[in-house]
């Protein structure tokens, strides 16, 4: 589906994915998901843009790894202001490790964490407006908030970014399978679920779109990744969570054909 408009107040318009060896990461999601690449603002370090038949899905920068932060894909939600929105973060909780700055003309960004310390950004969008292929092969589907408190995450994101916060239908609030689902104008745009004990760290998972789960998982071990886990059927479909081989988790969702 292609989605080359800005996306509204609050809701995911991008996803990056911070490595410690751009060519290394760049060649093993490009085997994977067939991406191509054109070079994007670099004034937090070297960054390119991944796209599919021209068009903008993702993007990979590169970080030092004496810098101690872990390989890790960032969720952007579309923010009408980077600076107004920081300072809802904070007061929200939240922790703003970055920004708001200039990302030459593209957009204004910030870099912060939630209360429980799940990694997320806001981008306020100028010439880059976000991805421009959403919910096909290769694309992002989906991006899920694994935490270890998710009442208090729902509440966050919605007071931070002005969301509907209501309970995923699918699961039970108060059980070890809380969910919550993020709206914005009655439509789904992000979840919230328990994290389980084999990955307890606060993060926002990823989900890439896949035509067939057996063949992407397969196809994702032998290029070097890690499968960690085969899931019940996602939201989209069947899904397996993994690691790329510099330890960046995602998941692998197969599109549901009904």
């Amino acid at each position: 589906m292609s989605e080359s408009l800005r996306q509204p107040q609050g809701t995911p318009c991008w996803v990056s994915l911070m490595a410690h060896d751009l060519d290394a990461a760049c060649a093993y999601y490009a085997a994977l998901f067939g991406w191509e690449y054109q070079h994007g603002p670099d004034r937090l370090g070297p960054y390119v843009r991944a796209t599919l038949d021209g068009l903008m899905v993702a993007g990979i920068g590169q970080f030092e790894e004496a810098a101690g932060f872990p390989v890790d894909w960032i969720t952007y939600f579309s923010v009408d202001s980077a600076d107004e929105s920081a300072q809802r973060i904070r007061d929200c909780g939240g922790t703003v490790a970055l920004g708001p700055l200039d990302s030459t003309d593209a957009g204004r960004l910030v870099i912060a964490a939630d209360p429980s310390g799940a990694v997320f950004g806001a981008w306020e969008p100028r010439a880059h407006t976000g991805w421009q292929l959403r919910r096909a092969p290769g694309a992002v589907v989906w991006s899920e908030l694994r935490t270890t408190a998710v009442l208090d995450s729902a509440d966050f994101y919605a007071k931070s970014f002005g969301l509907a916060a209501v309970e995923d239908g699918r699961a039970q609030i108060g059980r070890e399978d809380d969910a919550i689902l993020l709206r914005y104008g009655g439509h789904r745009v992000a979840g919230i679920r328990a994290a389980g004990p084999e990955d307890p760290r606060p993060r926002w998972r990823v989900y890439f779109a896949v035509s067939d789960l057996d063949v992407a998982v397969k196809s994702a071990t032998a290029l070097g990744g890690t499968l960690e886990r085969s899931l019940p059927p996602a939201r989209y479909g069947d899904a397996a969570f993994l690691r790329d081989p510099q330890g960046g988790p995602f998941a692998l969702v197969q599109l549901s054909k009904a």
